[in-house]
């Protein structure tokens, strides 16, 4: 089950992966009332058969997943956004490559919480199957913007394999000190509840 965004974004990061895509770019881009995430890879691509595939729960993911009866990750994302004011779109041709993008409306009340965002960039950095990966993540309020961008092929020219110990230290106390930059423009989230109300968080 997903509980947080973080979630969603590294469950369709995680598809490009096992796609074999050589390259996935991430964008999270976040403002006072959004969390919008872009991932965008050079893999194989989709045709439309596959592509409605893909958006079918009950369609069976067999090849990806061996004993999974059914694929929920993309049509639970999007039936999400569905449900929540967001909005999900998918794109693909084969041979170019997929772009997925969702956009997160974060004063629903049933929007799930952001989840930990540095902890997320790390894991899809360190992930063995990932070629290169490039994350820029910002955020925009009315106190503030700021951003950051980080690839793997940098992080690994300076730390070393990030699938050991030290180095995987020192790329998360990194990735937590460039998110603790941002918290600064950070605003209030105001929930939407059913009646109209709204209240702060």
């Amino acid at each position: 089950m997903h509980r947080f965004i973080c979630d969603f974004l590294l469950d369709i990061v995680q598809n490009s992966f096992e796609a074999g895509a050589p390259s996935v770019q991430v964008t999270i881009e976040e403002d006072a009332g959004r969390l919008a995430c872009t991932v965008t890879d050079t893999g194989k691509g989709m045709d439309e058969t596959m592509r409605n595939q893909v958006l079918d729960p009950f369609h069976g993911g067999s090849s990806k997943h061996p004993g999974r009866p059914v694929s929920l990750g993309i049509p639970f994302l999007a039936e999400a956004m569905r449900e929540t004011g967001g909005q999900f779109h998918l794109s693909s041709q084969p041979g170019q490559g997929t772009t997925v993008r969702f956009v997160c409306d974060l004063h629903h009340v049933d929007t799930p919480p952001t989840g930990d965002i540095p902890g997320t960039i790390l894991l899809l950095l360190s992930d063995a199957r990932a070629g290169e990966v490039s994350v820029f993540r910002s955020l925009d309020t009315p106190k503030g913007r700021g951003s950051y961008r980080v690839t793997k092929s940098g992080l690994v020219q300076e730390l070393g394999d990030l699938r050991k110990g030290d180095a995987l230290l020192l790329a998360r106390a990194y990735l937590r000190s460039q998110e603790g930059e941002l918290e600064r423009w950070k605003v209030e989230r105001r929930l939407v509840l059913s009646k109209g109300e709204d209240y702060d968080t």
